[in-house]
């Protein structure tokens, strides 16, 4: 999508992703807010925001690939769901889309506060989703693509469980007012940007 409106792209889910790998590059206890918080503060985290090469630095440490393991879909509630990591977090993506507003260039922005918390009042708000089946299946293709096997209980974990633990903090799973639902779950990925660009 945002190559098609030759927008700039940003997946802010990529950015806790990476913060969690830098958490646990660092040995950093997850469970210790305060020390997690200061992280998030500090940690030197820098995202590509061309759509058409992505990428997720820490340090010059390009991250791209490690952040998309199991152990970082294993651990990375433990980082989106504390509150002072979330508001640091929030300043950055919020830059970032400033900084892509300023050059008038624009920005697609990915993520589960963006419409509600992030840029409430971009020019267009969409709830993508898909069934939870679909999106089982879908982690379970990318998995298999990538080479790696697939656990279907470490698989639902990684799905299930986090939008279980995600939704006690971000409100994500039913589109407020003012924003647009678009359903993803009988769409290929092609189909389904078909299907944002038509919104």
């Amino acid at each position: 999508v945002a190559m098609a409106f030759d927008l700039a792209y940003l997946d802010t889910g990529a950015m806790f992703r990476a913060l969690t790998w830098a958490a646990l590059d660092a040995g950093t206890d997850l469970s210790d807010v305060g020390a997690v918080a200061h992280l998030a503060r500090t940690a030197p985290l820098r995202q590509s925001t061309d759509p058409g090469s992505p990428g997720v630095w820490v340090g010059e440490r390009n991250v791209s690939r490690a952040i998309r393991e199991s152990r970082i879909s294993a651990a990375v509630s433990a980082v989106a769901t504390n509150l002072d990591v979330r508001g640091e977090l929030a300043r950055r993506q919020q830059e970032i889309i400033a900084h892509a507003s300023a050059t008038g260039r624009g920005i697609v922005a990915e993520g589960r506060d963006i419409t509600t918390v992030i840029s409430p009042d971009a020019d267009v708000r969409l709830l993508v989703t898909a069934s939870e089946e679909a999106r089982l299946t879908r982690r379970a293709a990318e998995l298999e693509a990538a080479g790696k096997a697939v656990d279907a209980a470490a698989l639902r974990d990684q799905v299930v469980r986090r939008d279980k633990d995600d939704a006690t903090v971000s409100q994500f799973l039913t589109a407020p007012d003012g924003v647009t639902l678009v359903d993803t779950s009988d769409t290929t990925p092609v189909e389904a940007a078909g299907v944002v660009l038509g919104s």
